[in-house]
């Protein structure tokens, strides 16, 4: 039964679907055509349109992807109508891209702004709501660039691009800073059983505590704490 199912089976709509196999080498010439296509745009488009993308550059590459894979797999779906669509969206790119450089309201209506994230060892917190971004996901980010601990950094600066941008305090400045090392966080508390520099766990606000409660923290109100780090950044 089986084998008789298996030898029945209809393998060229497995592999071709509904089309005939002279479709392949169409498929063929369709996609060298929309592969030199997209290379033309993204030159006309620039360095600007290739490095890391805002949001509306992403928008850009993701309509010009679209317009692109159609024609190369649907027979009707004319590549005329997918080169006119490429005409108008590097119109508009060049366009808004006109724009973003002549109006500041423009640019930060497409692109954002750059948004400070940490302030002297501190998070600004009200900035990293708006952002969508995960305490573990941004302290990875930290890591990667050799950071142990907030209080070797002066500035934290999101900008347009996603990208984190950071500014160090010289080795003399490390101040005491909330650690983010793996683990580092996983046991807070909120007795201190010895003297010494304890860091919020929720926004990094670093202090001397005596031996006690804890208390809140004066900058968010949160009261889980753990022990601060002064190490020299390691570069």
């Amino acid at each position: 039964m089986f084998l008789a199912t298996f030898l029945n089976f209809n393998w060229k709509e497995l592999f071709l679907g509904t089309e005939d196999w002279g479709f392949l080498m169409e498929i063929v010439l369709r996609t060298i055509i929309m592969f030199l296509t997209i290379i033309i745009s993204l030159r006309v488009l620039g360095k600007r349109g290739v490095k890391q993308l805002s949001i509306f550059e992403l928008v850009v590459i993701i309509g010009l992807g679209s317009a692109a894979g159609d024609p190369m797999f649907y027979k009707e779906v004319g590549i005329v109508s997918s080169i006119i669509v490429f005409v108008v969206i590097i119109v508009l790119y060049s366009t808004i891209t006109f724009l973003i450089g002549r109006f500041k309201k423009i640019e930060n209506l497409f692109e954002g702004k750059a948004i400070c994230l940490i302030e002297h060892g501190v998070f600004a917190i009200a900035n990293f709501k708006k952002e969508n971004l995960g305490s573990d996901e941004f302290f990875a980010e930290l890591r990667v660039k050799g950071i142990s601990h907030l209080g070797q950094i002066e500035l934290a600066i999101e900008e347009v691009s996603g990208e984190i941008s950071v500014f160090f305090n010289e080795d003399k400045e490390v101040k005491y800073g909330l650690p983010i090392m793996l683990n580092s966080l996983d046991y807070p508390i909120q007795y201190i059983n010895k003297e010494g520099h304890y860091s919020c766990t929720f926004c990094g606000f670093t202090e001397i505590k005596e031996e006690g409660n804890a208390g809140n923290c004066k900058n968010c109100n949160k009261k889980n704490w753990v022990e601060a780090s002064n190490k020299i950044r390691i570069t």
